[in-house]
């Protein structure tokens, strides 16, 4: 009777909150400080494996100085790994600026960013004469004043299934910019805190930050809410011009 091996690695399955700010974006670059190579540097540490066998798979690559809450990524181990024990040791050497706040096993074929079925984004804008200094970080603040009835009217249109030529920024030869949006809207918040979501099943290079800014030039009354489908429909970046800044975003949930 032959005996058993020694137990073998397999898929795992991390969700991730960071603190953008000091990263330049989520994914690795050479000489630059990101969330992807400061993850991969304590998973070499911890697995004792190097990043080419790990193959980290991300939900959605967050531009620099955006944050995340339910970021959700997929590795590969060559040994078994206790995950409880995986995500201690990882807190221990990245928080507070990157948590580990679940791990798990999964599924040999799943994929964290091919897997998924839907992203979840929230961006935060702070509506008041004077900036917050505790929210600073993790908003825009706007002085001007915004009414939140026209915010929610140009929210609307962006639901449904649309070429976001207009909010993208160009892609690599051979992509596409339609996509299809589940949710767009304002969340109820303090007068003077204004919350948007937007859910959809991917989104292209700076999308949201783009919609947001096109959105607050209606709340303002730069624009008037009528005039976001001609935008969306004109497949044209010169049209929505106005980009929210980084730090107002954050990844909040990601479905599979």
């Amino acid at each position: 009777m032959s005996q058993a091996g020694p137990p073998t690695g397999g898929r795992l399955r991390l969700v991730v909150a960071y603190d953008g700010t000091d990263f330049r974006g989520f994914a690795a670059q050479a000489d630059q400080r990101t969330v992807e190579g400061t993850l991969l540097d304590a998973l070499e540490k911890v697995l004792h494996s190097p990043r080419e066998v790990l193959g980290l798979v991300c939900a959605g690559r967050t531009d620099a100085g955006v944050h995340a809450w339910g970021q959700v990524v997929s590795i590969q181990t060559l040994a078994a790994a206790d995950p409880e024990h995986l995500r201690r040791a990882l807190n221990g050497m990245l928080a507070p600026e990157i948590v580990v706040r679940c791990c798990d096993h999964a599924p040999a074929e799943f994929d964290a960013r091919r897997s998924a079925r839907w992203r979840r984004y929230q961006y935060t804008i702070v509506n008041r004469p004077e900036p917050d200094p505790f929210l600073a970080r993790y908003s825009w603040w706007v002085p001007e004043q915004l009414d939140l009835s026209q915010l929610r009217l140009a929210a609307d249109p962006f639901v449904g299934e649309h070429d976001f030529a207009s909010f993208c920024r160009k892609g690599p030869e051979g992509t596409t910019t339609r996509r299809r949006v589940l949710e767009s809207q304002w969340i109820d918040s303090d007068d003077d805190v204004l919350v948007y979501e937007i859910k959809a099943t991917a989104f292209c290079w700076q999308m949201v930050r783009s919609v947001v800014g096109t959105i607050v030039e209606a709340g303002s009354g730069r624009i008037s809410p009528g005039d976001i489908m001609p935008i969306i429909r004109a497949n044209n970046r010169q049209a929505a011009r106005r980009l929210a800044p980084p730090q107002g975003l954050c990844l909040m949930k990601v479905g599979y």
